[in-house]
């Protein structure tokens, strides 16, 4: 792990990013197929070099297969600060959202955890109280962080059908918390880039 850098603890501008994992092979309703990687790679990367993202600049988001991993890797491409947060230890988050799409994420994730700083919210947090849930807590601290260094500092880029998650903690949640922040919203909206 990274030790933290000058440009995280006062970085120019923070780009803040969620959005949808690729798809299991067994999931019943398309929603990031794999065979969309390189479109979502793209908008995500026109995204940065359209608001000027620059060296040092802080990218917060979190690791797991599909859009986190994407953007971590677009920001890591243009030199910004990465840090990847985590809602529970390493293995347990791999096993549930890296390591059911193919093993060439696995290798992605650890390459891109390598130049970051690696947040683990049990460790920084402590224990899940009894009516948190682990994803909307992760959601809040990532989104804690990017505002700590200044409200107007913050972008956030989503990559999102526009739908309700799979449970709690998804896109919508960080949306609506970004809203209600006020902060700069790069909406991809998946339902046009798919078309």
């Amino acid at each position: 792990m990274m030790s933290r850098t000058s440009d995280e603890v006062n970085p120019r501008k923070v780009l803040l990013f969620s959005g949808h994992m690729i798809d299991a092979p067994s999931r019943a309703e398309p929603r990031f197929p794999a065979d969309k990687e390189e479109i979502a790679a793209r908008a995500i990367a026109d995204t940065l070099d359209r608001i000027a993202v620059e060296r040092g600049d802080l990218a917060i988001c979190g690791g797991a297969c599909g859009g986190d991993l994407l953007f971590a890797e677009a920001a890591l491409a243009r030199r910004l600060s990465l840090a990847i947060y985590l809602p529970f230890e390493q293995d347990k988050f791999l096993a549930e959202s890296v390591d059911f799409a193919n093993a060439d994420w696995r290798q992605r994730y650890f390459a891109a955890k390598s130049q970051s700083s690696l947040h683990i919210a049990p460790r920084e947090l402590g224990p899940l109280k009894a009516d948190e849930n682990p994803y909307e807590r992760n959601n809040l601290w990532m989104l804690q962080v990017a505002t700590g260094h200044g409200a107007e500092k913050v972008d956030f880029i989503c990559l999102w059908n526009g739908a309700g998650g799979d449970g709690p903690g998804g896109t919508q949640h960080q949306m609506q918390e970004v809203q209600q922040q006020g902060g700069r919203i790069h909406w991809l909206d998946t339902r046009q880039m798919w078309t």
